[in-house]
């Protein structure tokens, strides 16, 4: 898929969110390895001591993206902390697998799960994105979607819901960023071994070499990265239809976009 140019891996400070286990734990090893600087964060301060053993060079953060409170105080550590901050990689994420006609559950628990999926990785952008532009060198900004967001999961409705609007937001970040040195990636995965749907629900591409294969594409500077089902020829003509429309009309619509320079804005 489109290439977007490669980032200096050893001067690359890389924050992932829900980095404690999983796709996330799995990319933050590979960033270490390389010589990253990496900071991870996740909900549970267990968890996270358990993953920071296996990650002795990495920084962590106990933070529950769902929560503003938590957004904000996340993003004033990094400003303070690690002001080079160029690769965000928004993975966090939950998957509450049961059918629309069966959720009787109490809106608070539905609630978030929109906010881990949509709302936490929207805000964390635009309060990491100036402070990452400030910085005025090449980076990342990694969107973590899924093959849901094109075609509906049934078990899991909310969640396809809520990666359908992050795939939505990513076009349009892509777009407002699109005159500056930070690149958008959609990161596509299909179904990872990682327990994300809980006990029971491990199945799917193994992880590991899922994530080998990611971060080999991040490091090439794909602006779209797939795997499995979400890599082919048919799943990237399934991507690639709306673009057409989308530029028309992004080119009927001026607005403003992000500027290198925060203090400026220009429209395109």
């Amino acid at each position: 898929m489109k290439s977007t140019g490669a980032i200096g891996l050893d001067q690359a400070t890389v924050l992932i969110t829900g980095g404690t286990q999983g796709i996330g734990f799995g990319l933050a090893k590979r960033f270490a390895d390389a010589g990253s600087t990496v900071i991870i964060t996740g909900r549970d301060a267990t968890r996270a001591q358990d993953a920071l053993a296996g990650l002795p060079a990495a920084h962590g953060w106990v933070s529950d993206v769902s929560k503003e409170e938590d957004r904000v105080s996340l993003a004033r550590h990094i400003e303070s902390s690690f002001p080079g901050l160029n690769v965000l990689i928004n993975n966090a994420g939950m998957q509450r697998r049961i059918s629309l006609a069966a959720d009787t559950a109490p809106w608070p628990e539905r609630q978030k799960e929109i906010d881990t999926l949509l709302a936490g990785p929207i805000h964390l952008n635009s309060l990491l994105v100036p402070m990452m532009l400030k910085a005025a060198g090449p980076g990342i900004i990694v969107n973590v979607t899924s093959g849901g967001a094109f075609i509906p999961q049934v078990f899991a409705p909310v969640y396809s819901a809520c990666k359908a609007g992050l795939h939505s937001y990513t076009v349009t970040l892509r777009h407002a960023l699109q005159g500056t040195p930070l690149r958008v990636v959609e990161l596509i995965p299909p179904a990872v071994q990682t327990g994300l749907a809980g006990p029971g629900a491990g199945h799917g591409a193994p992880l590991e070499e899922f994530c080998d294969t990611v971060f080999a594409e991040l490091i090439r500077g794909a602006e779209v990265v797939g795997f499995g089902a979400t890599a082919t020829s048919e799943f990237a003509q399934l991507m690639d239809a709306p673009k057409k429309f989308f530029q028309a009309s992004a080119a009927r619509f001026p607005v403003a976009t992000y500027s290198s320079d925060r203090e400026k804005q220009k429209v395109s």
